[in-house]
């Protein structure tokens, strides 16, 4: 019996047995290049060191998906199923629902600012209720869903940096709250290719703020820091200042971008550019780069064809630019959003694009900050 046809039977009923669902929890990472399932069951949480240990882990290719999208709904549905069902084989425990990380459908982010009057008693749990229900109300954003609501920061008769201001007294209440939202029709376009997979969908993360929670250390996010996620079909961006999230932003072009221009400056394969970039790829100058030589496939399948032997500059020159513009473009969108960071305020790089040679010296040209390549701290076992 298929994994599909044991979700089917699970769906329709069977789950029920035993009292409900496993004490588990599964995040489905769903990129471009690959998907991912990962499975963590309680006793997997150390809060001593507040990091968690998965218990099981699936990868497969990426299939029916590009630049975060869904565009194949059969094919996306068996690659989900097989990620899983890989995952729930190396962990031993049943999987029925998922919560999703993506970049897709292009999550931005919006800020909402509200006051609220108080009465003459310690600010409660009701008031900050009455904050956010207001707050929530003004949102109105035609064509996305809400994936996010994060407050900022609180205030209290304007002044502002308060964390939590349950208990003090004042006039009014301040919130700005953080409101991450993707396209709607991506967002049920994913809910029912997960219900091909009989799956159920419980959540949308974005992807740059789970790499930012999973990476960034708690000194970063108070003093300001920008996350940037460098998949395979788009790169996003989180924005930290003040210990909270207060920007994110997408673009669609990632490491498949790249991939694509060396296919197309040395007329080989997507195949064999994909092996040239992981292989021989770089982002800088080296000593000895215009004496080496690089041998690709053909493209096509004449036996008769040789190889395509190119110096290794070519890739160089290639990758550069591309990779250069990327960090350019979320340059200027940061700007153009009014994103105030520090002057020390750094930059931490994830995602697979970012393990190019010379991506993090390129990044410190264009920024002009610190950068760093991050690494899932929250989930040592993992790196």
């Amino acid at each position: 019996m298929s994994r599909l046809d044991d979700k089917r039977e699970a769906r329709d009923g069977m789950k029920t047995l035993g009292g409900g669902r496993s004490p588990v929890i599964a995040a489905l990472d769903l990129g471009a290049s690959k998907i991912g399932c990962f499975i963590m069951k309680a006793d997997g949480i150390r809060r001593s060191d507040r990091t968690v240990r998965v218990a099981g882990v699936g990868y497969v290719q990426s299939r029916g998906v590009k630049n975060g999208l869904i565009v194949n709904m059969e094919d996306a549905a068996q690659a989900i199923a097989q990620a899983v069902e890989r995952a729930e084989t190396m962990a031993g425990v049943p999987v029925h629902a998922v919560t999703v990380t993506t970049a897709g459908g292009q999550p931005v982010s919006h800020r909402v600012s509200i006051q609220v009057p108080l009465g003459q008693r310690p600010i409660a749990d009701t008031d900050l209720t009455r904050a956010i229900a207001q707050a929530l109300a003004q949102v109105r954003y035609p064509n996305r869903r809400p994936v996010h609501l994060l407050p900022i920061a609180w205030s209290v008769d304007g002044q502002r940096g308060v964390r939590d201001p349950r208990n003090m007294y004042g006039r009014t209440l301040g919130l700005d709250l953080l409101v991450v939202t993707m396209n709607e029709s991506a967002f049920q376009t994913l809910g029912h290719c997960l219900d091909l997979a009989h799956l159920e969908l419980t959540g949308v993360v974005a992807a740059p703020l789970a790499s930012a929670l999973a990476s960034l250390e708690d000194d970063e996010m108070d003093l300001g820091c920008v996350c940037i996620d460098m998949g395979g079909g788009s790169t996003s961006a989180a924005v930290f200042a003040g210990g909270s999230l207060v920007h994110v932003d997408s673009l669609t072009v990632g490491g498949g971008h790249v991939t694509a221009d060396i296919a197309r400056g040395i007329s080989t394969s997507l195949a064999g550019a994909e092996r040239i970039k992981v292989l021989h790829g770089s982002a800088i100058a080296s000593a000895n780069e215009d004496r080496e030589t690089i041998e690709a496939p053909p493209r096509g399948d004449d036996p008769g064809a040789g190889p395509i032997v190119v110096p290794r500059s070519i890739v160089k020159n290639i990758i550069a630019p591309r990779v250069e513009e990327t960090f350019e473009l979320v340059r200027e969108r940061l700007k153009a959003a009014d994103v105030m960071l520090d002057p020390g305020a750094g930059v931490v790089l994830t995602g697979g694009a970012s393990q190019l040679a010379g991506v993090r010296e390129l990044a410190v040209r264009v920024f002009d900050r610190p950068v760093r390549l991050g690494r899932p701290r929250r989930a040592p076992h993992l790196a």
